[in-house]
């Protein structure tokens, strides 16, 4: 497949749906190997074109709001889980008729709501070991003034009655020792309670398609819990889902120089990449490297009025022209479901490249869907 070649305007993501699948192969092999489930993290991917191809795999799906539970009800129809900091009142009990286990962040939500699920859906509690390796603090659930869970001091044994599980999340990007790591924490200080509860959600943030990630080391340990504690195991990745599936396609629209030569593309980072500015971190491009790697270095930037949208200094072995295009690695996760429409450009098209070949547009975008924001 050229994905740089399709008959598509660009900008366009595109998800191979063969790579796809690898991932979910090897997470299915995970589930089959120590009888866990695996969960897709919606907030991640929300592709629901393929969640017909992810349900033959995965659990279900987990999400973080009404939205996300219904799309994950309608479109998977297995397991619905769901988390959030707090819920709305005015949406309770539609959620409640979509999901199969609902996470509490706090006592205090707990018991507003315990009367209304008590023996209809599965409840847990989420907790905060209030130990995390993730480096940057917008992602780190577990730092300093964290709202995300309930930390050993604040946790209330004799509200605890009725609870069915734990939840924790702790992870962003990390690997199985890093897991390993934080489960010794969480035993440490919520051990007894793990005696107590059918099941330990063990969050997101889990990199296991990735290369370098030693699943026989996250085997050893989701087995270790399973018999000490006779816990069913779950896990809701959703960047590991996806990972490396999918790639974004953008063209050149003007080379200009300002001391450094300058690309401006069809593709806003602050529009399509968000979380290039947010984290920060500049994207692979295929046939490109590091800037000054190869003979000719540009600055990527968008083409909205913000003086930030830069996406990053990259090198080619040839110059770039005018209506070259570019494919940017990696880009299923986190870009479909945080795009937006400043500066009213226009989102990305989304296509499936299939098993068998065949190119699907799943979904265009035009102004209709800029206006009805708004």
């Amino acid at each position: 497949m050229n994905i740089m070649n399709l008959d598509v305007p660009t900008p366009y993501y595109v998800v191979d749906e063969r790579l796809l699948i690898k991932n979910l192969e090897i997470l299915r092999d995970v589930q089959d190997r120590t009888g866990c489930k695996i969960i897709l993290a919606s907030k991640a991917f929300s592709m629901y074109s393929v969640f017909g191809l992810i349900k033959q795999y995965l659990a279900g799906v987990t999400s973080s709001s009404l939205h996300e539970a219904k799309l994950g009800r309608e479109e998977m129809g297995k397991e619905v889980h769901i988390f959030s900091p707090a819920y709305y009142e005015r949406d309770f009990d539609e959620i409640m008729s979509y999901c199969t286990h609902i996470v509490f962040n706090s006592f205090s939500q707990w018991k507003k709501y315990k009367d209304r699920v008590e023996n209809k859906v599965e409840c847990g509690i989420r907790i905060n070991p209030e130990y995390s390796e993730v480096e940057h603090s917008v992602y780190n659930p577990c730092g300093k003034y964290s709202r995300l869970g309930v930390t050993l001091a604040n946790f209330k044994e004799d509200e605890f009655e009725g609870i069915d599980g734990l939840h924790f999340h702790a992870l962003s990007g990390g690997n199985s020792y890093t897991l390993e790591r934080v489960l010794t924490v969480v035993e440490e200080k919520f051990g007894k309670y793990l005696h107590q509860v059918k099941w330990l959600n063990m969050g997101g943030g889990h990199l296991i398609t990735s290369e370098d990630y030693d699943i026989e080391n996250l085997v050893k340990s989701i087995k270790y819990l399973q018999e000490k504690y006779n816990l069913e195991i779950y896990m809701e990745p959703g960047e590991a889902v996806a990972m490396n599936a999918g790639y974004l396609v953008s063209s050149v629209l003007d080379i200009t120089y300002n001391e450094r030569n300058i690309a401006i593309l069809d593709t806003s980072g602050i529009c399509h990449i968000p979380e290039i500015l947010e984290a920060p971190y500049t994207p692979e491009i295929i046939d490109a490297q590091h800037a000054h790697e190869l003979p000719h270095t540009y600055r990527l930037g968008g083409p909205t009025c913000l003086a930030g949208d830069i996406i990053g200094d990259y090198s080619f072995a040839k110059p770039l022209n005018i209506g070259d295009k570019l494919a940017f690695k990696d880009m299923a996760t986190y870009t479909m479901v945080r795009n937006n429409t400043f500066n009213g450009l226009n989102l990305p098209a989304i296509v499936l490249y299939t098993k068998e070949g065949e190119t699907k547009i799943i979904e265009t975008f035009g102004y209709e869907d800029f206006k009805r924001r708004l």
